[in-house]
């Protein structure tokens, strides 16, 4: 089935990015979880009212308007009929808008129609025209349709499986200039997906989207870099990418600069810019990061000694499970008199408190 309300990502043959916020360890104090569903079509609908229960005069008002042919309106009505929100479920009423909509050209209304045809929603289920509907919306121009219609070529999905129209989708998409299509269309040519395999071309799509300024698509640039997978192997290039993500902010690209420059990783050995991005992740409550800054001030490491400093990091990265930073600080806390444990205790809840401040 194929999913146009809630905007599912799409898995097959093509390798989908995950964001690197997956990989990052957040500090408890600021740990929350978010959820939010956004279909990238309806940003189109500036002028379409958020009604969430519609009272008989509001109902009336909206096909008012839809009938007069506003199509933010008809695609407003589509979705709720479709969803049962603010009005029973009805998805022949949905189709109804939505064709309406769609066949003023609207590219929204015209993607989700083709998801009515393909999953049998209020018309009989139809392939081909939902095909139809789907190529008039990427037709229009809209990257993200494209993208989502060039996916489906590529695996098959709702289409029958062709390289050929998934390569025209997934450029038409990336030369429009988002990163992550620009990224996936590096894939394509990385893996000879429905193209000869081309790592100059690929280099080409993963250097765009990470001059971009996406940290992940710079991260995984550098990778490539350093393994010379693709590009010939260069570390200065590498480590040029490695720091351009890593002065973003990203807490893991902070922490793995810190240590490519602490063991001399494809960079000069470096003691004091290890301790800055240590300490540039740490400040965000990155609990590994935390960890290796405490080892550098309690070995002297691009920092003078300091135990105090080094039990208060070592005691805010194990607050947050880190076994090694436990053991490190109560290791630690045996050559220490019990007014420096008591003062790098305050420091650790002065740390957590600057931290974690709102």
């Amino acid at each position: 089935m194929v999913d146009g309300v809630g905007g599912a990502t799409m898995v097959g043959k093509l390798r989908i990015i995950p964001s690197p916020a997956t990989a990052m360890a957040i500090s408890a104090a600021a740990l929350f979880a978010a959820a939010l569903t956004f279909s990238p079509g309806l940003a189109q609908q500036t002028n379409a009212p958020p009604v969430d229960e519609l009272s008989p005069d509001s109902l009336a008002a909206l096909i008012s308007a839809a009938e007069r042919g506003d199509a933010d309106i008809q695609v407003l009505l589509g979705r709720k009929y479709a969803l049962g929100e603010g009005v029973p479920e009805n998805n022949a009423e949905a189709v109804r808008w939505l064709r309406t909509a769609a066949e003023q050209g609207y590219a929204d209304a015209q993607w989700r129609l083709g998801v009515m045809y393909a999953n049998g929603d209020g018309v009989p289920e139809n392939d081909a025209e939902a095909v139809r509907w789907y190529r008039a919306a990427a037709g229009l121009g809209n990257a993200y349709y494209q993208w989502r219609l060039g996916l489906m070529y590529a695996n098959g999905e709702g289409v029958p499986e062709d390289d050929g129209e998934a390569v025209r989708w997934l450029h038409a998409a990336a030369e429009q200039g988002y990163s992550y299509h620009q990224w996936s269309l590096g894939d394509v040519y990385a893996n000879g997906e429905g193209v000869p395999e081309n790592d100059a071309e690929a280099i080409r799509w993963y250097r765009a989207a990470a001059e971009q300024g996406y940290a992940y698509h710079q991260w995984s640039l550098g990778v490539m870099y350093a393994n010379g997978e693709g590009v010939p192997e260069n570390d200065a290039e590498a480590v040029r990418w490695y720091g351009t993500a890593a002065e973003q902010g990203f807490g893991y690209h902070q922490w793995r600069l810190g240590v490519m420059l602490a063991n001399g990783e494809g960079v000069p050995e470096n003691d004091a810019e290890a301790i800055r991005w240590y300490r540039a992740a740490a400040e965000q409550g990155y609990a590994t990061a935390q960890f290796a800054l405490g080892e550098m001030y309690a070995n002297g490491e691009g920092v003078p000694e300091n135990h105090v400093v080094a039990y208060a990091w070592f005691n805010l990265a194990g607050a947050q499970g880190v076994e090694e930073a436990q053991e490190a600080r109560d290791l630690l806390s045996r050559r220490m008199t019990s007014e420096q444990v008591a003062r790098a205790q305050e420091l650790s809840i002065e740390l957590f408190r600057t931290i974690n401040q709102p």
